[in-house]
């Protein structure tokens, strides 16, 4: 592996940046350590759950630089990345994080508010009388 590997992760309105390189399996999130930044330990699992998957959780320093959405989706934007970097790293790795739906684009975001309703699909409250 050259220097560094970047990949971009999407989720809702969360963009995460991700840059890894050969190491020992630090992982820094907007200039944090990742469990400092995802205290909720189902947050953390999400973020290492593609070198789960790949049996390498301790041969590579990810920094990330995250942005948008709330914690859910910055986590899963951050996975989406790590996982688009190691199918850059070994191309053997693809079909293991195909299979467990990690090379997938969620498509699922907030539907827009309409006109003439309280919230994308709920109407005001009717008032007989």
């Amino acid at each position: 592996m050259e220097k560094q590997k970047n990949a971009v992760g999407r989720r809702k309105e969360a963009v995460a940046r991700v840059y890894m390189s050969k190491g020992t399996g630090n992982i820094t999130v907007n200039d944090k350590e990742y469990k400092a930044y995802f205290p909720i330990m189902y947050l953390q699992n999400q973020v290492e759950l593609p070198f789960k998957t790949v049996e390498q959780t301790a041969s590579f320093d990810v920094v990330v630089n995250v942005q948008g959405g709330g914690p859910k989706g910055q986590a899963e934007a951050i996975k989406m990345g790590i996982a688009r970097a190691l199918c850059q790293v070994s191309e053997d790795y693809r079909p293991m994080l195909k299979k467990q739906g990690l090379m997938t684009r969620d498509p699922r975001s907030v539907e827009r508010k309409k006109f003439g309703k309280a919230k994308a699909r709920r109407s005001f409250q009717f008032s007989k009388r």
